[in-house]
């Protein structure tokens, strides 16, 4: 009898040891899985066409997000800028892609934004798009002035790419009214070059754009160059446009070609808590050879330049990374 109580003790003792044990076990697991897990549910990135830098990245970035922290983030294709920056203001994406000139206007709610967006905190400054204004080299086209009267693709309505487009024309003393405009992504408008239903197509991005290198073959493809003294003119009240050079060979081109340029933006909705803004930026700079790999535009991102430039306030997250990366120096 004693013998039998004994060991009912001793199967309750190595019971209630294996129970504590695997308690502190799933404890352990638990707070490493808090760890490597965000707040947010989603994390649905806004990009641009599908051919495009932005959506290139932010696939790769994406699949980083889900890799690192197992949620359920994808990017959204759309028609870039404009649209990105009113989904994240309706809540509809976590994330966006975007250009510095269309984010100024979204938070001074100038332009195609009637009121300030305010949901909006910048994670870091990226890479420049480049203003590339693509012609034929019989179109009799030699300078940004002679674009008045003709037919060009301006980007798609709304995209980032239109509202550098309108504002270089009104740089230039000119308007829609001036010429003949065609809503147009990148692929289409590359398309109607290369079928003579157009005289000239704004494709503003990343270098190299990839409708413009399917373009270069077959096509007698040509720049339109904008100096930098006409740059520096039209900054003094567009701040966002600075100059830069196509590299020589980048499309073809025996030299450089000067031009505009104007820097993208990673942002986020305010609403994210301050660390998984610290978590999605950290991914994003751990990411970068692999963002690299995918499309060489992400070659002009870098920690030491992701701050300048900022023209939303900085995500407290993004700010701790950033400290945190400073004081590791």
């Amino acid at each position: 009898m004693k013998s039998t109580i004994k060991a009912s003790l001793l199967g309750l003792v190595v019971a209630t040891s294996m129970s504590l044990v695997a308690c502190s076990d799933d404890a352990s697991v638990s707070s490493t899985e808090a760890a490597d897990q965000l707040d947010t549910k989603f994390a649905t990135l806004a990009t641009g066409g599908a051919s495009g830098p932005y959506n290139i990245i932010g696939t790769s970035l994406t699949e980083a997000y889900n890799t690192t922290y197992g949620v359920n983030s994808k990017t959204q294709t759309t028609g870039a800028s404009v649209e990105n920056i009113n989904l994240l203001n309706q809540e509809k994406v976590e994330m966006a892609f975007l250009m510095s000139d269309v984010l100024s206007d979204a938070i001074n709610g100038e332009n195609n934004f009637s009121s300030p967006i305010t949901n909006v905190q910048q994670i870091a400054t990226l890479y420049p798009n480049y203003v590339q204004v693509v012609t034929s080299q019989d179109s009799g086209i030699e300078s940004f002035e002679d674009l008045r009267g003709k037919r060009i693709a301006v980007g798609a309505q709304n995209s980032g790419v239109e509202v550098n487009a309108r504002n270089l024309l009104n740089g230039f003393d000119m308007t829609y009214d001036d010429v003949e405009v065609d809503y147009l992504g990148y692929a289409e408008a590359a398309d109607a070059l290369k079928s003579g239903k157009l005289d000239a197509a704004f494709l503003t991005s990343g270098l190299p754009n990839s409708s413009l290198m399917e373009l270069e073959q077959g096509f007698d493809l040509q720049i339109v160059s904008i100096s930098p003294e006409n740059i520096a003119r039209i900054a003094q009240d567009q701040s966002y446009f600075i100059a830069k050079e196509i590299p020589a060979g980048t499309y073809g081109n025996e030299t450089a070609i000067p031009t505009a340029a104007i820097m993208n933006a990673f942002v986020v909705r305010s609403d994210l808590s301050e660390d998984d803004g610290y978590k999605l930026t950290k991914t994003f700079f751990e990411s970068m050879e692999k963002l690299k790999t995918a499309h060489q535009s992400a070659g002009g991102i870098s920690l030491e330049t992701a701050q300048q430039g900022m023209v939303a306030p900085i995500h407290p997250g993004a700010q701790k990374y950033y400290d945190e990366q400073a004081a590791s120096q």
